[in-house]
């Protein structure tokens, strides 16, 4: 009988750094093998800021299973407990959640994730994680619980790093992300992550997760290699979203074109 196996974030938590691949733009199943054979974790996948679908979503997450690669997926903003199960039940490992704001936000984001008795999630059948194969129920609520149900809650707001203590001590939680382009926009220092106002949030951040047992993230400081250095060292931080895809598209295309320019 197939059996969850263990995902990045639980490999991160006992030793080492979770590499994650960002993808808005790229939707043929493909992008997956190229982070897969650079070195990458796991999939950053994004449907709050793209135009990929639910089925986009879901080829490129069964395409990361069969790779070993664990896919998470970004949700819109308040988009509804049923698209958030559908994301789970098409091969997700975990849901990546924006715009967090108190502990009342966690809680609802362990509930829809979680089959009973820690959450409500409903129950369906053939799911990727079991290689769609009839699974009994308890096997499939035990094993999805502890392994394949990953909640990540992105710290982006003033509000979120007010309020960190008690949203990090709500159980079920796995790791507090950092948005650090709205977070550095809603406390007016946009893109300004030098800002001594900016490393005192994100000392504040680090302190709650360590005294709580959850793992630090950092998105959205790319290319920037002496910043992540600091919060992987100093902040304890344990994943980080290297960039995405239509970045590095951009990046390599500079780069190639800039170098045919000096022939």
């Amino acid at each position: 009988m197939t059996t969850v196996s263990q995902n990045a974030i639980e490999v991160a938590r006992k030793s080492g750094l979770c590499k994650l691949f960002g993808i808005k733009l790229i939707t043929h199943p493909s992008v997956v093998y190229f982070a897969a054979n650079a070195g990458f974790d796991a999939l950053f996948i994004d449907l709050e800021h793209s135009t990929l679908s639910l089925e986009n979503a879901a080829g490129l997450c069964v395409s990361a299973l069969s790779l070993n690669l664990t896919p998470f997926v970004r949700v819109p903003y308040q988009c509804g407990d049923g698209f958030k199960q559908r994301v789970l039940d098409n091969g997700a490992r975990g849901i990546v959640f924006p715009h967090i704001y108190d502990e009342g936000d966690a809680k609802a984001a362990v509930r829809i994730c979680k089959y009973p008795p820690t959450g409500s999630r409903s129950m369906t059948g053939q799911l990727p994680l079991f290689d769609f194969k009839t699974t009994p129920q308890a096997k499939v609520m035990h094993e999805m619980n502890e392994h394949g149900s990953t909640i990540l809650l992105q710290i982006e707001t003033v509000a979120s790093v007010d309020n960190v203590e008690a949203i990090a001590a709500v159980s079920g939680v796995d790791v507090l992300l950092i948005g650090a382009n709205d977070l550095s926009i809603e406390m007016g220092i946009a893109g300004d992550f030098e800002n001594e106002r900016f490393r005192d949030a994100l000392r504040k951040v680090s302190k709650a997760c360590h005294a709580n047992g959850k793992i630090m993230g950092l998105a959205g400081v790319y290319n920037h290699l002496e910043y992540q250095r600091w919060a992987v060292r100093e902040l304890g931080v344990r994943l980080i979203l290297g960039d995405q895809d239509a970045a590095l598209v951009a990046a390599g295309s500079k780069k190639c074109v800039e170098a045919l320019s000096r022939l």
